[in-house]
């Protein structure tokens, strides 16, 4: 009888056990879904690298001339003007036709984003295409985190969110990868394509939240979809969903009217500014052409594909890095490391102009030095402000002091974006990397000053100590 019941349990467990394997592969197939998307998002990003040393070539580009730097500078610069509204449109739209749609809509204006890219003959074409694919990261990069948010197991959530940026960088390495060695217009139709395949898995793989669901009155959809996950958190979903959202009226005022959320608005903020000021958009967006100016036996876009590289390795170890080390001495170490490696290549720049024969001996130290600088920057400076997001602000207000937060971000980016065109030329690469270099050591002090540990500490501790320390 003993041994009957023992094997029944096991039968049980095993069934079990095969049951939360399957739905977990379930949630995996889902998310796999989004990451074509963000890995797209990626793809327009690295995009620009290969395509702006075509652009400058005459027998290679699609315009009627080569493009001078100026233009060079706009096209690079003006994609984060179609990402600063997304956010707060994307959140709205979201609660009013559904997760899914909107990531839909997301994958539609990707593929108008390619083929418009691949079908330009002229300036303003390009400069439409790259506003379209700002609009479109904005979306899907919002929309991913919700989705994903929304739909994961407690268990799997952090990791399924942190595969997200290693798809980022996967879309950007590709795009190093494959971008020199094809045409303009065909680098611009392979994004169509995959944009196409992004549309058909969002359409036929992907079901609607079960938060949404509930949010509209559909309880026995949402049942059916968390059975399909393999989720019997129910109560838990209803909780969230029947749970009325703040207006962001009501949440702007929140964020400046409670002393810690102050204080987390104001360190958010700056590094999210300090991450713009360390020119590392300009950097990759540039990176082929920096490579040009060295005297590297290495052709230029084999450097670039090892940046690449480095970039995705970063990813890799980023969240394993966060949550083992300090936020805060992390991001400390990080942010000296890009103030070295910056300085570091612009000494390089400077031996070469002035003719040093040092500058001979060591042609790789242009790549090792920005090897370093991305090294640094994705393990520590480039994933520790949303990370405070997530554990400064509180929940009444989190969602709109993070979206502000990357908002300001996006927008003095804009700005870096477009000055780095006019900066390179205009004060020659050593005086454009020793600028950037002192301002990752202006984000190493500020964070020495300001910025506080957050590991091992809950909400309400976090709170209390910036309330203390709030300067406001």
């Amino acid at each position: 009888m003993d041994d009957g019941t023992t094997k029944e349990n096991t039968s049980l467990k095993d069934n079990t056990s095969i049951k939360v394997k399957t739905s977990i592969k379930k949630q995996f197939l889902i998310a796999a879904c989004l990451y074509l998307g963000q890995f797209l998002v990626g793809y327009s990003t690295g995009w620009i690298a290969p395509v702006l040393a075509k652009l400058q070539n005459a027998e290679e580009t699609p315009l009627e001339s080569v493009i001078n730097d100026a233009q060079s500078s706009w096209i690079v610069s003006i994609k984060p003007l179609g990402a600063i509204v997304c956010p707060y449109f994307s959140g709205y739209l979201s609660n009013v036709i559904g997760r899914k749609p909107c990531l839909f809509i997301g994958g539609h204006v990707l593929l108008l984003t390619f083929v418009i890219l691949a079908l330009s003959t002229h300036l303003s074409l390009m400069f439409v295409g790259r506003i379209l694919a700002g609009v479109a990261s904005g979306i899907i990069f919002v929309m991913n985190l919700v989705y994903i948010g929304e739909m994961a197991s407690t268990k799997i959530r952090g990791t399924m969110l942190a595969l997200t940026g290693l798809c980022n960088t996967g879309g950007i390495l590709f795009a190093y990868i494959v971008g020199p060695y094809v045409s303009y217009s065909t680098i611009s139709w392979l994004g169509a394509v995959l944009s196409v395949l992004y549309i058909i898995t969002i359409f036929f793989l992907v079901p609607e939240t079960a938060v949404y669901q509930v949010m509209k009155g559909r309880k026995d959809e949402a049942m059916a979809n968390l059975r399909l996950l393999g989720r019997q958190d129910l109560d838990e979903i209803l909780a969230e969903a029947n749970e009325k959202p703040k207006s962001n009226m009501a949440q702007l005022t929140e964020m400046y009217t409670v002393r810690s959320n102050r204080m987390a608005a104001f360190i958010i903020i700056s590094l999210n500014v300090f991450q713009q000021l360390s020119g590392v958009i300009a950097v990759m967006s540039f990176v082929t052409i920096i490579f040009e100016m060295t005297k590297s036996n290495l052709q230029p876009h084999v450097s670039t594909i090892i940046i690449g590289v480095t970039q995705v390795a970063a990813a890799i170890f980023a969240p394993i890095l966060v949550d083992r080390s300090g936020r805060r001495i992390l991001l400390l170490v990080s942010t000296a490391g890009c103030a070295l490696s910056l300085g570091t290549l612009g000494i390089y720049f400077y031996l070469l102009k002035s003719g040093n024969p040092i500058a001979d001996n060591v042609p790789w130290l242009a790549l090792v030095s920005i090897m370093s600088f991305f090294l640094s920057y994705f393990t520590g400076f480039g994933i520790i402000p949303n990370t405070f997001i997530g554990e400064m602000f509180t929940d009444t207000c989190r969602g709109f002091g993070g979206t502000f937060a990357m908002t300001i971000g996006w927008i003095s980016g804009f700005g870096i974006q477009t000055a780095f065109g006019y900066m390179l030329p205009a004060l020659g690469p050593d005086v454009t990397f020793g600028i950037f270099a002192g301002l990752c050591a202006l984000a190493f002090l500020f964070s020495v000053i300001f910025v506080p540990e957050t590991k091992g500490k809950s909400l309400l501790e976090i709170q209390a100590y910036l309330e203390r320390r709030s300067i406001f």
